[in-house]
């Protein structure tokens, strides 16, 4: 959220080239959280989420993939072929291995995913008071949104297969968005969700300025995106630079 970047040793992805079948790996969409966060609201269920720790570990890679051991594995290792038996990060196709291996135990427990976004998993479930309803698991790679009547015993669950990350709690941030409880005045027992990306604007703004600063330069308010006068067609002034469009 505050644009810093964490270090990792990781496998070095450009000494492999597996086929583009084993390396794509698909996410939750932002759409689909926002209609799980309506599902919620209308249903009457609660939300936790969580991270999965060292998510890629947990799984198999899909090809294999060697490597000649440096001196850091010592002088009785060092030459030697080492075959890497574990999804490392960094690897091209650890995401897909990643996502494979958790899909089977979301199945394990019973859920299915949605023919719309296969990052949305679903299991019918019942209420104490007898009520129907589906609850949910949003997948966006390690991190987790599970929707229920009793999310804790989802999450419980997982923990029998991977350490969690911080364990669980109400979600605060997902997908780069700040997560909100609301309640309204006429209906204070059901809550509802929202994101908001509010602090990561103010965020990229404010890394904007510092750019700027450095040219001498600062922002200045707009009231609109674009001045009533102004003509894109008639724009003639020069197209901008790759780190221009970056910004």
């Amino acid at each position: 959220m505050d644009f810093t970047r964490k270090g990792r040793f990781v496998a070095g992805r450009h000494m492999t080239n597996p086929p583009a079948e084993i390396t794509y790996s698909s996410v939750v969409t932002r759409d689909s959280v926002r209609l799980a966060f309506l599902i919620a609201a209308l249903n009457d269920i609660k939300i936790l989420a969580t991270n999965i720790g060292n998510a890629y570990l947990n799984a198999k890679p899909r090809e294999k993939v060697y490597f000649t051991a440096g001196p850091e594995f010592g002088a009785e290792l060092q030459g030697k072929h080492v075959m890497i038996v574990r999804a490392l990060y960094g690897l091209k196709s650890s995401g897909v291995a990643w996502r494979s291996h958790f899909a089977n135990t979301l199945r394990s427990l019973g859920f299915t995913s949605c023919l719309a976004d296969p990052d949305v998993w679903y299991r019918a479930a019942r209420k104490p008071c007898g009520a129907e309803y589906y609850e949910y698991i949003l997948v966006y790679v390690d991190d987790v949104l599970a929707l229920s009547h009793q999310p804790e015993v989802i999450m419980q669950s997982l923990e029998t297969y991977y350490r969690l990350k911080g364990g669980y709690s109400k979600p605060t941030q997902y997908l780069g968005a700040a997560v909100k409880e609301w309640t309204f005045p006429d209906d204070v027992s059901r809550p509802k969700w929202a994101l908001s990306f509010e602090q990561y604007v103010k965020e990229a703004i404010k890394n904007f300025e510092k750019h700027l600063a450095g040219q001498n330069r600062t922002l200045r308010r707009s009231y609109q995106p674009i001045p009533m006068a102004y003509l894109p067609e008639l724009d003639i002034t020069p197209l901008l630079r790759d780190e221009e469009v970056h910004y």
